[in-house]
């Protein structure tokens, strides 16, 4: 029965990717609804992917600060888990602080080099961004620049590489 539950879970999941993605009824408040519907039923199942994207869409589109609040929770719950998109948003809210968390750039270089290490390389960027220029309460550093700028890099390797394998590899026949 579990087993079930989460296949079911993980295809609730994609049809609401697919639906937040979809051109045909852009800006529809149904659509808009029955989005998040769907996302806050794999969230509470546990679905990872879907705990961080239902967290930022309510920190982001929220209506109410109490909305804004569950969103923030959701996106360090999936932070916690391990989600490097959900880390980089938790770094990102600490940078810029917002109601529910004051600005720490101590805190959102912690969580940048979580999701760069993780493989997120927004995060590996804004890093070496900051190593650059002594953002963050960082001291400019070429050589940390140059190992972030190294890690971004590799990341988007990686990335392309990953999208670029023929749909019906050997190994998987």
């Amino acid at each position: 029965m579990l087993r079930s539950a989460q296949v079911f879970t993980q295809l609730e999941y994609r049809l609401a990717s697919r639906l937040m993605q979809a051109p045909w009824l852009e800006g529809s408040a149904h659509k808009r609804r029955l989005t998040m519907h769907l996302f806050r039923r794999c969230a509470n199942a546990g679905h990872v992917d879907a705990l961080s994207t239902y967290g930022v869409m309510l920190f982001r589109r929220g209506q109410s600060a109490r909305d804004k609040a569950r969103g923030v929770r959701c996106v360090v719950k999936a932070a916690e888990a391990g989600h490097p998109e959900a880390q980089y948003q938790v770094g990102h809210m600490y940078e810029h602080g917002c109601t529910q968390f004051a600005r720490r750039e101590d805190r959102a270089v912690t969580w940048y080099a979580r999701a760069a290490e993780a493989g997120h390389a927004g995060a590996a960027q804004r890093l070496a961004h900051a190593f650059d220029h002594g953002e963050l309460g960082l001291p400019v550093d070429p050589q940390r620049s140059h190992y972030w700028h190294q890690t971004e890099g590799d990341t988007a390797a990686v990335a392309r590489q990953m999208t670029s394998v023929p749909a019906r590899s050997p190994a998987l026949q």
